[in-house]
């Protein structure tokens, strides 16, 4: 079962890549709004993205809780991706099921107390950080660990400050963090961008799609 339950959370990580480049972020379209097959779920991301980059990271969806229908349509994403994950993998793997639904809850309290707490999200999580306040909104996929990120080549980092002990994104003692670092950073690189964070304008999705709603 032990066995099982990390072969999830590894399932778990990559579907976390895959939802929120493609699904939440929406695929680029030449003179066309990006699409996404769940466009309600891209909206409220961009949302998202909007309110931390005027707010320090902070996003109030968390703080109004279930008032916000932000809040409430990524907690129904994730219980719909959990349920269907869980019931998929339970007949041949009870660990794999038990990870979806660990992966799910784990996700909502990282992401939730991310956007309550900064700071707290700058020191544990700032793969999460860079994502929203790099210049390049379009990278650093992973939230809960950088895994994917790496593996995809998508973990960009703005600043020292900005780059986790190692590529687990898991505390560990300095020599050991320090050697596995150097050991999956020979095959699988972070990239590093130069310029300072800077705001940048929404796509054109959300402009459209917050003037539909407004």
């Amino acid at each position: 079962m032990l066995k099982g339950f990390i072969a999830g959370l590894a399932v778990a990580n990559a579907f976390e890549w895959f939802a929120h480049k493609y699904v939440l972020h929406g695929v680029h379209r030449p003179g066309q709004p990006r699409y996404s097959p769940v466009p309600k779920s891209m909206e409220s991301h961009w949302a998202h993205h909007r309110e931390v980059r005027k707010q320090e990271f902070s996003d109030d969806c968390y703080v109004e809780g279930l008032d916000s229908w932000r809040t409430r349509n990524e907690l129904m994403s994730l219980a719909v991706a959990a349920g269907v994950a869980s019931v998929v993998f339970y007949p041949f793997s009870k660990g794999m099921s038990l990870a979806a639904i660990y992966s799910a809850g784990n996700y909502y309290y990282v992401h939730r107390r991310a956007h309550l707490e900064p700071d707290w999200a700058r020191r544990t999580i700032p793969w999460h950080y860079d994502h929203h306040m790099n210049s390049n909104q379009d990278a650093n996929w992973c939230v809960t660990r950088p895994w994917f990120d790496y593996v995809m080549g998508t973990r960009v980092v703005s600043s020292a400050d900005l780059k986790e002990d190692n590529p687990l994104g898991i505390k560990l003692p300095a020599p050991i963090s320090k050697a596995l670092s150097h050991a999956i950073e020979s095959v699988f690189p972070a990239k590093w961008v130069e310029q300072k964070p800077k705001l940048v304008k929404p796509p054109v999705v959300e402009q459209e799609q917050s003037a539909s709603v407004a």
